[in-house]
């Protein structure tokens, strides 16, 4: 079954907008863990603006599941990963003002760049993950840097589906064969971004090699209706191989 990596930054907002530990980010992890998530995604920003850089070094002391860190490869994001070592690092091209990614990377312009990032995180030894777009042409530039993964960026999926069915329908198509193509030269497929319980189950279903999801925003907005517990049995559902 496809893993739910559960982003946990907007439990972060919610605690920076009072101050103190309420809610506490580390707990929540470890109740989303028990709650039969198969890992737990951070994305720190420079800003600390909701994961802070000690919620990454407390977080990786007492998590049991996979530890997926996103981030632009700054030398301070390296050398934390360096020190944190969690099961996963996910690059992302944003830079520090976005507020929320917004594209994947183009593997061809930063070839060399990303090639020497990748290879020093997979000395430490870490599993490197790549955001991309839905580009069949980005696959092959993807897979010579060396990553062991790619995650596709699903906003555009997501957006069309807004429009309807049908739109997200035709909107997964470049999805599947970029993902066709990332199974075929070796690289794991994850996918995220504005992933939620209407579009989640469609993709899952029919992304060939899918192996990983990670959702956040939409997750912990449901969990407001849904309680904590109740909402990643729900995801999880949507996972579920359709003949279980």
């Amino acid at each position: 079954m496809v893993r739910l990596s559960v982003n946990i930054n907007k439990i972060a907002t919610l605690r920076n907008a009072r101050g103190g530990r309420i809610p506490d980010v580390v707990a929540h992890a470890l109740a989303i863990e028990d709650f039969g998530a198969d890992g737990i995604t951070v994305h720190p920003r420079p800003d600390e603006r909701h994961i802070k850089r000690q919620d990454v070094y407390d977080l990786r002391q007492v998590l049991r599941k996979e530890f997926n860190v996103e981030g632009y490869p700054s030398e301070n994001f390296l050398k934390m990963m360096e020190e944190v070592k969690p099961t996963q690092v996910t690059l992302v091209p944003d830079p520090p003002h976005v507020l929320t990614s917004n594209t994947g990377w183009n593997c061809r312009t930063h070839q060399d760049f990303l090639k020497d990032v990748v290879a020093r995180l997979k000395s430490i030894p870490l599993r490197v993950s790549l955001f991309l777009n839905p580009e069949p042409d980005q696959v092959e530039w993807a897979q010579k840097t060396g990553a062991d993964a790619v995650e596709l960026y699903t906003e555009p999926y997501a957006s069309a589906w807004n429009l309807g069915e049908n739109s997200g329908k035709k909107a997964l198509e470049i999805y599947e064969t970029t993902a066709r193509l990332a199974a075929e030269a070796g690289l794991q497929v994850h996918a995220g971004h504005d992933l939620n319980l209407q579009n989640l189950s469609w993709l899952a279903h029919r992304i060939p090699g899918l192996t990983e999801v990670s959702i956040g925003h939409a997750l912990i907005a449901d969990a407001l209706w849904y309680g904590l517990q109740n909402t990643v049995a729900l995801y999880k559902r949507c996972l579920q191989p359709q003949n279980a």
